[in-house]
């Protein structure tokens, strides 16, 4: 990925490097007296160069490329980048600007317009791929479902969210909280007082990491360690209801890959809202998401999400991060390999006195993206070979899987 982003970069190099050496020598040349006759032979000649060179040496063999596949598109984006290159460069020629700074402006312009362009094409084109569920074979577990329940220091509240939680799902399965359809895993976060004990004596089955890591890494030893055909993980202190995360399995069941709450979505309600500034932050933080992410999910950090087992156990075995972040791994990772996302909308009771950082959340989060964004650019979210199989072995007979384009 890493080679591929310097020879993207090296290609738009010279393709501007064209377009401005071009229209220099016609200007003084002469060959072409009219300076928006020149205009447009240099920029159509940048195109040309600039899809050629990206076609057969930035992405080589690789010809499912976005920008390589999509002529058209490609094409569009040129055109509509390159009438704003030109439109600048007569309007700065006309007010008596020398012929090289004005150009150079009109680049910058026009640069612009096609990354705001290219990053438009890519959200919609991505959140339409994931859009499309794959037919998948049937897991064959005993075990229905799974809940997942990361906890630290959760003593006054994890038995009441077992309690309610098992309550809803006895009257919508049958069975027990010990396992005869579906079961409660509480993952405690290396917890100091006696959340591990009494998550055990509500019936919930307990996995304790021997110290405090964090959220990511407590739903992940969860998702991994999961039973049940469908796996969902939800916050310790019931602000999602049993209702939401019922919702989330139905739609796993109904062959989505992987099921994400939405506090942004349409038909969401707030029962209790959280403070201001939180949800400010929140906000900024979604957006500050979109460093690392293609496609314009609505809220990535609600604490309700869903996966299928299989599904959900290739992703969390390749994610790294052990805070809050670890949601947009989860993201990242389903871009990459095309998995189907559904967003939810859920029922949110803020908590009032929440253990989230405002500030030292934030810091740390930013850090995390800029882990996620290297490591992806290194490859280190590719599947092995043996997740691999996996992901392909879950297709359905006469399916073949598409790995996501490289952009």
């Amino acid at each position: 990925m890493r080679s591929r982003l310097r020879w993207f970069a090296l290609v738009g190099l010279i393709a501007t490097a064209v377009d401005m050496g071009l229209l220099l020598a016609l200007g003084r040349a002469g060959d072409i007296k009219s300076l928006l006759a020149a205009d447009v032979l240099a920029l159509t000649t940048a195109a040309v160069v600039s899809y050629l060179l990206n076609r057969y040496v930035t992405f080589g063999a690789n010809r499912s490329a976005r920008w390589v596949s999509s002529p058209a598109m490609f094409g569009l984006l040129a055109v509509l980048a390159g009438s704003v290159d030109v439109a600048a460069l007569l309007l700065l020629d006309r007010i008596g600007l020398s012929l090289a700074p004005a150009k150079a402006i009109a680049i910058l312009l026009a640069a612009g317009v096609r990354w705001s362009g290219y990053r438009w094409v890519l959200f919609n084109t991505v959140r339409r791929e994931l859009a499309e569920r794959t037919p998948r074979v049937p897991l064959t577990n005993d075990l229905r479902l799974t809940v997942v329940i990361p906890a630290f220091n959760e003593a006054a509240n994890i038995a009441h969210t077992i309690e309610v939680i098992a309550a809803s799902l006895q009257e919508r399965l049958g069975g027990s909280v010990d396992g005869s359809s579906f079961e409660i895993l509480v993952a405690d976060d290396g917890s100091t007082d006696e959340t591990a004990d009494l998550a055990e004596a509500a019936g919930a089955r307990v996995l304790r990491l021997g110290r405090n890591r964090g959220k990511g890494a407590a739903v992940r030893a969860g998702v991994i360690d999961a039973r049940g055909r469908s796996v969902v993980f939800t916050d310790a202190d019931l602000a999602y209801s049993p209702q939401d995360l019922w919702r989330v399995v139905e739609e796993l069941e109904d062959g989505w890959d992987f099921v994400v709450g939405s506090r942004q979505h349409e038909e969401t309600t707030t029962l209790v809202r959280a403070r201001r500034i939180r949800e400010v932050g929140g906000r900024a933080i979604n957006w500050l998401t979109h460093l690392v992410l293609l496609a314009r999910f609505h809220d990535t950090q609600c604490g309700l999400k869903g996966f299928r087992q299989d599904i959900g156990r290739v992703v969390f075995e390749r994610t790294v991060i052990d805070g809050f972040a670890f949601d947009v791994e989860l993201f990242l990772i389903a871009e990459q390999d095309q998995l189907s996302v559904r967003e939810v909308p859920v029922s949110v009771a803020n908590r009032a006195g929440s253990s989230v950082r405002i500030v030292g959340d934030t810091v740390q989060l930013m850090r995390d993206l800029l882990r996620i964004r290297r490591r992806a650019g290194a490859g280190g979210y590719r599947p092995s070979y043996h997740q691999d199989l996996i992901l392909e072995g879950s297709l359905a007979e006469g399916k073949t899987s598409e790995r996501a384009s490289e952009e």
